[in-house]
């Protein structure tokens, strides 16, 4: 997409995924270890995850139809908040604290709130575009219309899964649970939460390739269905591994 909301958000996802190898080089120079809530892990998975995922919305967009105007709305108000997502996390990390559910002074309270709050944000301008692709309003070949309807919603099923994390982590909380069972408790969702995030990328790229071949419309479609039906088995493998 060559609009000028779509350039700008491809410049941030760069600049995130940038950010994400950075903090993979400070991981290699640190002693600290690379699992955990307070680790270099975070940032350098977060950066990248982001970056990949606004970069992705940004092309995958491109083929549903909504107006251009509310196109570019959404796209600047989600790449804003995958800014946000990231800077909370990586300042936490800096800082040597855990990003979420972190309530143990007035400063990490209030960058677990803005987390919790981007999360919202996350599921609302994903699901403007979920909504359009779920029922069909896209452009380009059969495939693809597959690819995004199976992508956007199990891209909405990872946002759901972390907004499931968060949900636990904050009972617990209350409950006076303390951090490193907080986390153990949560961490169980992690792995579906992050598969079903990139099917958005995944699904959609693999439709492409399909349209550029000289496979007919219906072994495409075959194909895209076989994949499909693939990467949600993948998906509830992880899930089930982690229960």
């Amino acid at each position: 997409m060559t609009d000028r909301a779509g350039r700008g958000c491809l410049i941030v996802a760069g600049l995130l995924v940038a950010s994400g190898l950075f903090h993979l080089g400070v991981f290699a120079l640190d002693d600290r270890p690379w699992s955990g809530p307070v680790s270099w892990r975070k940032p350098f998975t977060f950066g990248l995850s982001f970056g990949i995922t606004l970069a992705s919305v940004v092309w995958v967009t491109s083929y549903v139809r909504v107006g251009s105007r509310i196109r570019s709305v959404l796209l600047t108000v989600f790449a804003a908040d995958c800014v946000l997502e990231v800077a909370g996390i990586t300042v936490q990390a800096w800082r040597n604290e855990p990003s979420h559910l972190n309530t143990t002074t007035a400063t990490n309270t209030a960058i677990a709130m803005l987390l919790a709050v981007g999360g919202a944000v996350l599921i609302v301008t994903l699901g403007a575009f979920a909504i359009p692709a779920l029922r069909g309003r896209t452009t380009g070949p059969p495939s693809m219309a597959l690819a995004l309807r199976a992508g956007f919603a199990l891209l909405i099923a990872g946002l759901l899964s972390g907004a499931a994390m968060i949900a636990r982590g904050s009972i617990d909380r209350a409950r006076g649970a303390d951090t490193d069972s907080i986390y153990a408790n949560t961490g169980f969702l992690k792995d579906f939460h992050g598969v079903t995030l990139h099917a958005v990328l995944v699904l959609p790229a693999l439709a492409w390739l399909l349209a550029h071949s000289r496979l007919s419309t219906t072994t495409q479609v075959s194909i895209l269905r076989a994949a499909v039906a693939a990467y949600l088995l993948v998906a509830l493998g992880v899930l089930l591994l982690a229960t």
